[in-house]
C-alpha cells in the first residue's frame, strides 16, 4: 500500500495476528517500530525481516518515555493492537484490565506528548465481543455493551473508554475498531475449527442457529487496518471491522471439512459464545469493502496451516 508521503508508526502487539500484517505491510512506506514482548525465539528476526524496528517491551510495564526516543522524527501514527486476550485474560482481571484499558491511556497520552505535532491518527483495537447480544440481526455500531467473553469483553469495554477520554484529553484523532473475525495463515477462529475438524472433535456452537459471521481475510484487514489509520478524527470515529460477506459457521465448517476430506460434527450447546454478526454499512461508508471471498480466504488458510490436508 503506498501512500504519498511518509509516516513514523508505532504498531504494538506487534507480532500478533493482527499486528504483524499490518506492521509489515506499513513497513513496505513508513519507518515502523513494533511494540511486542517476543516471547518466542524469532519473533525480533521476523520483525526484523518485515522491515520492522523491534521495541521489545510488555505494553503494560512499558516506560512511556522510551517514545521519545524512537527513531529521529516525532510519531505520526500509532496502531495499538496489543492486548491481553484468550485463556490469559481470564486468569488475572486485574492485570487484564491493566494491559486492556489502563495501559492504552498511558499510551496514547505518552504518545500525544512525545510527538512535537499532533499525532495525526491513534487506532484502537477492540472488540465485537462488546456487544450485548441481539438475536437474530447484525450489530451496529450504536447497539449497547454487553458481556460475550467475560473478563474480556469487559475490559475492552473499558479499553475504548479510556481511549475516547484520552484522546480528547490530549486533541488526538481516534479509530476504535471493534473488530469481528480475522483468519488467516497466522489463526484465527476458523483456524481453531479446523483444528477441531481434522482432529475428529466436534464443533461447538451457540444453539441459535445458524451461527452468522463475517470473517474477514488477512489481506483485507491489513488493508482496511491501515485505513482506520487515515480516518481517524475527532470526535473518535468508532466501526465495526469485519468482512463484507456474512455467512454461518455451519456453512464455512462444512466448507472447510470438504477441502481437507472430513466430514463435520455440530454441537450446539446453550453455554458456548453466540454469533458475532455485524453490520457492517459504516464499515464501507468509512473504510471500504473486502475483496477477497470467503471461500477464497479459507481455502488460503488450509494451504497457509495445513497444506498436507488439502484435497479439494
Amino acid at each position: 500500500m503506498a501512500l504519498s508521503e511518509r509516516w513514523s508508526v508505532l504498531v504494538t502487539g506487534a507480532t500478533g495476528r493482527i499486528g504483524f500484517p499490518v506492521a509489515r505491510e506499513l513497513a513496505r512506506n513508513h519507518e515502523v517500530y513494533g511494540l511486542a514482548r517476543c516471547s518466542q525465539p524469532d519473533d525480533e528476526t521476523r520483525l526484523r525481516a518485515a522491515g520492522v524496528v523491534p521495541v521489545v517491551a510488555d505494553v503494560a510495564g512499558f516506560d512511556p518515555s522510551q517514545i521519545e526516543t524512537l527513531g529521529g522524527r516525532p510519531l505520526s501514527h500509532v496502531f495499538h493492537a496489543a492486548a491481553r486476550v484468550g485463556p490469559e485474560a481470564r486468569t488475572d482481571w486485574q492485570q487484564t484490565f491493566e494491559v486492556n484499558a489502563l495501559a492504552t491511556g498511558r499510551l496514547l497520552a505518552a504518545c500525544a506528548r512525545a510527538s512535537q505535532v499532533a499525532l495525526r491518527g491513534f487506532v484502537f483495537c477492540s472488540s465485537g465481543s462488546t456487544y450485548a447480544y441481539q438475536g437474530r440481526r447484525p450489530l451496529s455500531e450504536d447497539d449497547p455493551p454487553g458481556v460475550h467473553l467475560g473478563i474480556y469483553s469487559l475490559s475492552k469495554i473499558a479499553g475504548e473508554a479510556v481511549a475516547r477520554a484520552m484522546a480528547e484529553e490530549h486533541g488526538v484523532p481516534l479509530s476504535v475498531i471493534r473488530i469481528f473475525s480475522t483468519f488467516g495463515p497466522l489463526g484465527g477462529a476458523p483456524a481453531d475449527r479446523l483444528e477441531r475438524i481434522l482432529a475428529g472433535k466436534e464443533v461447538i456452537l451457540h444453539p441459535d442457529r445458524p451461527n452468522n459471521y463475517n470473517p474477514i481475510y488477512e489481506d483485507d484487514y491489513t488493508r482496511l487496518g491501515i485505513r482506520a489509520l487515515e480516518v481517524a478524527a475527532s470526535p473518535p470515529v468508532t466501526v465495526n471491522w469485519a468482512g463484507s460477506e456474512t455467512v454461518s459457521a455451519e456453512e464455512y465448517c462444512e466448507f472447510l471439512a470438504a477441502l481437507v476430506g472430513r466430514t463435520v460434527r455440530f454441537r450446539y450447546d446453550e453455554n458456548a459464545p453466540w454469533p458475532l454478526w455485524p453490520d457492517v454499512t459504516k464499515m464501507h461508508e468509512l473504510l471500504g469493502r473486502t475483496t477477497v471471498p470467503w471461500q477464497e480466504g479459507m481455502r488460503r488458510m488450509v494451504e497457509a496451516r495445513h497444506p498436507e490436508a488439502l484435497v479439494g
